[in-house]
């Protein structure tokens, strides 16, 4: 018996659609699900500025195909040489919506990031005054903290007291991995919200390492035990307005995926409105996924919900999904949940 879900077309809170061959093969992608999405500024160079950022969002735009609309929402890549005064009139002309913190090597060209927060203090203060989000990768980066625990120990020695020290800075904590995150976000009532993955909500770090390698589960920050997944998945589902969708989609070309080095990045954007309605049909909360996909985030960035709309149909086959995106820096794996899925996107 055929199902079907109709909710305000949803917006993505955390997207990478990189630059040059590889944008141009993956925006349709995104902008054939989302109205809108937060955009990652970590390019090579970084998108720092302002008139940096005005360039990428002509170069995003001038690479959807014919007919298809999407408003890249841009942001700056957050480093210890920021200018406050840049900031601020970027976000008054309406270009930029949030800075990205990157901790110094802490994911893909995270190599500009912040190593002595003392340095952005000026910046930080500002985007208080101004109400200017600050998207943050929670993770902290010395060697002596393992990589399973970089995001609980972000929370007690980065995160919390940066918080304390700038009262009234609204934080997106992005891609969430961990149940101490979730804890964190719903401890705190007010400034902090919290992205939650795709993908994280469906693996665990034994897809990544049992049976061998498997690359294209490889991501940053890792996926973790089971336990911190179902917290992820009580949390999306939940209804609760701190939670929301970012998926941190981020393509790869293959070959550098299955590598002595593999990237870190899973690319979900082609299939996670489908995977959602998965998720939440199996947790009974499929009434809430409008609220996780389409409602809180345009909430807590103070944007309307969408007037525009997407039905999701359960059919009674499976969903077929391809299995790469062909773009001329070299074919992108797709995310494979592993799992047969029903629920698809009725195109219009």
């Amino acid at each position: 018996m055929t199902q079907s879900i109709t909710i305000p077309t949803p917006d993505d809170w955390h997207l990478h659609l990189r630059d040059g061959a590889m944008l141009e093969g993956v925006i349709a992608d995104s902008a054939r699900h989302f109205a809108r999405a937060i955009i990652m500024p970590n390019l090579v160079p970084p998108v720092v500025r302002g008139d940096q950022a005005a360039s990428y969002r002509d170069r995003i735009l001038k690479a959807l195909p014919v007919g298809m609309t999407f408003e890249p929402l841009m942001t700056l890549y957050l480093t210890e040489t920021t200018d406050p005064d840049d900031v601020e009139a970027a976000t008054k002309s309406g270009l930029v919506k949030a800075l990205k913190l990157y901790p110094a090597g802490a994911t893909t060209n995270s190599d500009s990031g912040v190593t002595d927060f003392v340095k952005v203090q000026p910046v930080l203060e500002r985007m208080a005054e101004i109400g200017l989000p600050l998207c943050v990768h929670g993770e902290v980066t010395t060697a002596d903290v393992d990589i399973f625990d970089r995001e609980a120990v972000f929370i007690e020695t980065v995160l919390d007291p940066l918080r304390k020290r700038v009262p009234g800075l609204r934080v997106v904590m992005e891609h969430v991995t961990t149940k101490d995150g979730v804890d964190y976000v719903r401890a705190n009532e007010k400034d902090l919200a919290a992205t939650l993955t795709t993908h994280h909500l469906i693996i665990n770090r034994n897809h990544i390492l049992v049976g061998g390698i498997k690359p294209h589960y490889y991501c940053l920050p890792v996926a973790k035990r089971e336990l911190h997944r179902l917290a992820l998945r009580e949390a999306a589902t939940s209804g609760d307005a701190r939670f929301f969708l970012g998926t941190d989609s981020a393509p790869h070309p293959t070959d550098l995926k299955e590598n002595a080095c593999g990237c870190a990045g899973c690319y979900t954007s082609i299939n996670t409105m489908s995977l959602l309605a998965h998720v939440f049909e199996e947790e009974d909360k499929l009434d809430n996924l409008e609220k996780f996909s389409s409602q809180n985030g345009p909430a807590f960035y103070g944007l309307p919900v969408n007037e525009t709309t997407m039905t999701l149909v359960k059919g009674d086959a499976p969903v077929t999904f391809p299995s790469e995106v062909k773009t001329g820096a070299g074919p992108v794996t797709v995310f494979d949940p592993g799992f047969d899925v029903f629920w698809k996107v009725e195109e219009n």
